[in-house]
């Protein structure tokens, strides 16, 4: 899938891979971020995050409802524990919207962004789950065919085209990171 942004996450929210769009689309949370780039992570310690969601409170709040359902889902996964703590040692509204107890499954949703290179997109996405890999759903983004957003996602994959060199120089750059442990 090359016209369309394509996310892969895990239930934690690690970013597992993506395709070039889904990494321009994205940009700002791996930007200063080593692997894995986590969205909670970006939303809730990362100022530019809100910036980067037009509705940010409505974001950061389904990333808690997403992460109390993987803490339910798997609750001896220590890597989600001590996410679930770091955020809520770090982040005041994290500790406050965890303590509410909102449990969600997000399949699909409109997702709306200020890029710093092509403006606002106003995107739907579908999240499916893998069937080969259990506990990683792949997030695929769509715009209105003809509208801004679209228009919008046409000039993201006509920049990461013309910037092709550095996006294989960063992904180079994170494997080589990931591979060191850093």
């Amino acid at each position: 899938m090359s016209t369309v942004p394509v996310y892969v996450q895990n239930g934690r929210l690690d970013c597992v891979t993506m395709n070039k769009l889904g990494r321009a689309l994205f940009s700002e949370m791996f930007r200063d971020t080593r692997p894995p780039a986590n969205a909670a992570r970006f939303t809730f310690l990362d100022p530019r995050s809100q910036d980067f969601y037009v509705d940010w409170e409505a974001n950061a709040r389904q990333i808690v409802a997403v992460l109390r359902r993987e803490s339910g889902r798997n609750p001896y996964d220590r890597n989600t524990s001590d996410l679930v703590g770091e955020l809520s040692t770090r982040s005041e509204l994290f500790a406050k919207l965890w303590s509410s107890h909102d449990v969600r499954e997000h399949r699909v949703g409109t997702k709306s962004v200020h890029h710093p290179v092509v403006g606002r997109l106003d995107l739907t996405f579908e999240a499916m789950e893998l069937a080969g890999d259990a506990g990683l759903y792949m997030l695929v983004f769509s715009a209105v065919p003809g509208s801004p957003s679209a228009d919008g996602l046409a000039l993201l994959s006509s920049w990461i085209a013309t910037d092709d060199e550095q996006v294989t120089d960063m992904s180079r750059a994170e494997t080589r990171d990931s591979a060191d442990g850093k």
